[in-house]
């Protein structure tokens, strides 16, 4: 499919890579906005967005001419395929599964019958790539997610999900990043804070980054949890 480039207001495009999530779309997404980084482009440009199939890129109309802008992007589009491939960058995030921690992972488990242990097993074994942000500061939508353990979300949200809870709705999993409401099945909680606003870089994953969970135990949770100044 051929990219679109479509209006977004006064100072924003946003450039449309396919209708569909699609693992080589994103990284068509990612790929762009890593190649506009290291342009002379970034002069006028306040931010860019990536998304699961497109990438809206905010910039300064007062500087740029319009159509030159466009054509620059354009031409940045067309040689993607010279660029140096993209390192991949896989962030590891400890996670302590069931428990008080993990109420749902049962209901995961008979959903899919299988044993609790399989759940851990399936769910911790792959690498998750970001195809972005959003919801709340820092929330992952993660990819890759093995059909064998999908299950719906709650029939009733939770007002309240603690800050590091690990969920699965349906073919997706995440983390909450931060305490909120949600309706996502809870298998387990990480000591690790994804957004931090004391932080210099408050958010610490990025789209096109991949997760890796890896089991710990309840001491191991409390221990880092500890170093970290996160709940326990």
């Amino acid at each position: 499919m051929e990219s679109k480039y479509l209006l977004a207001g006064d100072k924003s495009i946003v450039v449309e890579f396919g209708d569909v999530i699609d693992e080589s779309i994103n990284k068509k997404v990612i790929q762009l906005m890593k190649t506009i980084e290291n342009s002379p482009l970034m002069d006028v440009i306040y931010e860019m967005v990536p998304t699961y199939r497109s990438l809206m890129i905010n910039y300064n109309p007062l500087k740029v001419d319009f159509d030159e802008f466009i054509n620059s992007i354009k031409s940045l589009e067309k040689n993607l395929e010279s660029v140096d491939k993209i390192e991949k960058n896989v962030v590891k995030i400890p996670v302590f599964y069931g428990g008080e921690y993990g109420e749902d992972i049962e209901t995961v488990a008979n959903h899919n019958n299988i044993s609790i242990e399989e759940v851990i097993k399936i769910h911790s074994e792959r690498e998750y790539l970001v195809y972005m942000l959003g919801f709340t500061p820092g929330f992952t939508y993660l990819g890759g997610m093995d059909e064998r353990i999908e299950t719906p979300r709650l029939e009733n949200p939770r007002v309240k999900i603690s800050a590091g809870s690990v969920g699965i709705a349906g073919k997706q999993t995440g983390v909450y990043p931060i305490d909120s409401p949600g309706g996502w099945q809870l298998i387990g909680r990480t000591p690790i804070k994804l957004y931090d606003p004391t932080n210099e870089s408050p958010i610490l994953l990025s789209a096109g980054d991949y997760v890796k969970f890896e089991p710990i135990t309840k001491a191991e949770f409390n221990s880092i949890a500890s170093k970290v100044g996160g709940e326990i």
